[in-house]
C-alpha cells in the first residue's frame, strides 16, 4: 500500500464517482490494495464492477468475492487482454509496476493504431511527473514522435477525470485484439 493515505482516499473517491456516475469499473479482480478499494467504493456506490484475475493469483485467494462478475483467466496476458476488451477507456491513478505495465501497454497499442479508446493518466499529487518528463525525454532522444502526447490525457484532480472522458470523441477503430 501506498506511503501516503491520500492515495487510498482518491482511490475511494474514484470508486464512488464511477458508482455514482453509472460507470463499470474494470480492473483486475484482487481485493488487496487500492484497486481493491476502488472496487468496493463503487460497488458501494450502487455501481457494477467486472474484475478479470489470473487462475494463480485466484488460487492464493487474493481475488475480490464480491464483485457483479468475477472472470477468472489462464495468464496475465489474457487478463490484460479481457480487462481490454470490457474497457470503454482507461483512468490511471498513481500504482506501481503493473499500473506501468498496463499504461504502457495501452499507448503503444494507440501508437500501433490499435485502438482509439481514451487514456486518462490522473497526475495525482504529481506522481507521474516522472514518467512524463520520460516520455519528454524519449522524444528528444528521437526514440519517440511527439505525437506520443496526443495518444493520452494528463490531469491533475480525481473530479476531472468523467469530464475529460466525456470530452473525447467516441472511438472509431474495431480494435481486433488478434492483432495484439
Amino acid at each position: 500500500m501506498p506511503t501516503d493515505p491520500d492515495h487510498k482516499e482518491a482511490a475511494r473517491l474514484l470508486g464512488q464517482q464511477l458508482g455514482q456516475s453509472n460507470i463499470k469499473l474494470v480492473y483486475g479482480g484482487g481485493h488487496v490494495g487500492l484497486m481493491g478499494i476502488t472496487a468496493d467504493a463503487t460497488l458501494d456506490a450502487g455501481g457494477q464492477v467486472i474484475g478479470i484475475i489470473p487462475a494463480h493469483l485466484h488460487d492464493i485467494e487474493v481475488s475480490h468475492e464480491k464483485l457483479t462478475e468475477l472472470h477468472v483467466v489462464d495468464s496475465m496476458h489474457v487478463r490484460k487482454e479481457k480487462m481490454f476488451q470490457l474497457s470503454d477507456a482507461f483512468a490511471v491513478l498513481p500504482g506501481g509496476l503493473g499500473t506501468l505495465d498496463e499504461t504502457f501497454e495501452m499507448i503503444t497499442w494507440r501508437q500501433l493504431n490499435l485502438h482509439d479508446k481514451p487514456i486518462i493518466l490522473v497526475n495525482y499529487k504529481n506522481y507521474w511527473d516522472p514518467f512524463l518528463e520520460l516520455i519528454e525525454h524519449m522524444i528528444d532522444a528521437g526514440f519517440v514522435q511527439p505525437e506520443v502526447w496526443t495518444y493520452f490525457q494528463v490531469v491533475e484532480k480525481l473530479e476531472d477525470i468523467l469530464p475529460a472522458l466525456n470530452a473525447v470523441p467516441e472511438a472509431q477503430i474495431d480494435a481486433d485484439v488478434s492483432k495484439f
